[in-house]
């Protein structure tokens, strides 16, 4: 059926406390809602997070794109369509990664609904099946705050665990040494540096200083320094996650010769211009031996979460960590009914989903 209408609009979803990292402090969402309806009154429903750091993206910037290929993206029927969209247009959705994101979502959502099938059966993937597990975020605030964080998340029994790097080494120090006091054996700690050094030599004087088991860490160095990261990974002895520094599958070019223990891709739905994009990337990264996380923009509501189980579920013996589902953990409140959020232990359950066409999401008033 012929899609009538095209919307979108920007969320501004607050968040219970502001969220910390070395390359942004959040107060709220900066994420885009695209809507698709047709002649029935069926509406798919998309998301996007645009980041500059990332991207490039901004909110305006996802606005004029939707207005430039409106009308095009408007004469979509099936998913085959969206395919071929999405392979013709490739280097202009390089740039514009969750600007497509958000059209290809609600896009796919929509047939869904039309036919009466999951997302996964849609595309030909594996039905939703058991529980997914999800990592524990900690942050760059205070020592008191993070402890209580982090009290917080072991009481509900997490063992995963990606922690923010602020570069005040002190710091670290003493957050790593609160999260390593348990002496749990089950205990996975990753770091994120979010690129806080230019050099190796610094980054590897400080890494060498901070204690505990540490099993990988995320862009330690400048976007795209590849030949540094492969110097950490040599001095280290640990992976080095790939995420501001892997955002399309021609990337596998830069990596490929390596060992696949070299390197774990981080995986982000919005980040990799959506569902189809996203799994390209996990396939040619099986293919190649190279691990995933399944990664998350912080402020997504639970369209992008239910977006990323698509992917996690297909590529379940490749993904060595699951990050975001946090919900109205971390919003205000969310868009969409079912609110999907992690619970005890850092699991989500999909039964809930694994029958229900597009999405298996409605939308709330916004």
């Amino acid at each position: 059926m012929a899609i009538k209408s095209l919307d979108v609009q920007s969320l501004n979803i607050p968040f219970k406390q502001a969220f910390v990292h070395a390359s942004a402090v959040r107060a709220m969402t900066e994420t885009v809602l695209v809507t698709v309806t047709n002649g029935d009154g069926v509406q798919g429903i998309g998301e996007g997070c645009p980041r500059r750091y990332v991207t490039g993206e901004t909110i305006d910037s996802i606005r004029d794109f939707i207005e430039t290929h409106r009308e095009q993206c408007m004469t979509f029927r099936s998913v085959q369509e969206v395919k071929q969209w999405v392979a013709e247009y490739a280097s202009i959705i390089d740039q514009n990664p969750a600007a497509c994101c958000a059209v290809e979502t609600a896009c796919l959502d929509l047939f869904g609904k039309e036919a009466g099938l999951p997302i996964e059966a849609l595309l030909g993937l594996p039905s939703l099946s058991s529980q997914f597990q999800y990592s524990a975020i900690l942050g760059t605030d205070n020592l008191q705050s993070f402890e209580k964080q982090l009290q917080r998340y072991r009481s509900v029994g997490f063992t995963d665990f990606k922690v923010k790097v602020t570069g005040r080494l002190q710091d670290d120090i003493d957050k790593l040494d609160r999260l390593h006091s348990s002496k749990d054996s089950k205990l996975q700690v990753r770091l994120d540096a979010n690129n806080l050094w230019s050099d190796v030599e610094s980054a590897l004087s400080y890494l060498r200083t901070l204690p505990g088991r540490i099993t990988a860490i995320e862009e330690p160095l400048k976007v795209g320094d590849y030949d540094g990261g492969r110097l950490l990974v040599r001095e280290l002895n640990i992976p080095i996650i790939l995420d501001e520094s892997f955002l399309r599958v021609d990337q596998f070019a830069l990596i490929q010769s390596d060992l696949p223990s070299t390197w774990i891709i981080n995986i982000r739905v919005s980040k990799m211009g959506g569902i189809l994009r996203s799994l390209a990337v996990a396939k040619r990264a099986k293919e190649i031996g190279i691990p995933i996380i399944i990664g998350a923009q912080v402020g997504e509501t639970s369209v992008l979460t239910r977006a990323a189980l698509t992917v996690a579920n297909s590529y379940r013996d490749i993904v060595v960590a699951q990050e975001g589902a946090f919900g109205t953990y971390l919003l205000e409140h969310d868009i969409c009914e079912p609110v999907l959020m992690l619970g005890a232990g850092g699991g989500l359950a999909p039964e809930a989903l694994a029958l229900k066409p597009g999405l298996g999401l409605s939308l709330r008033s916004v």
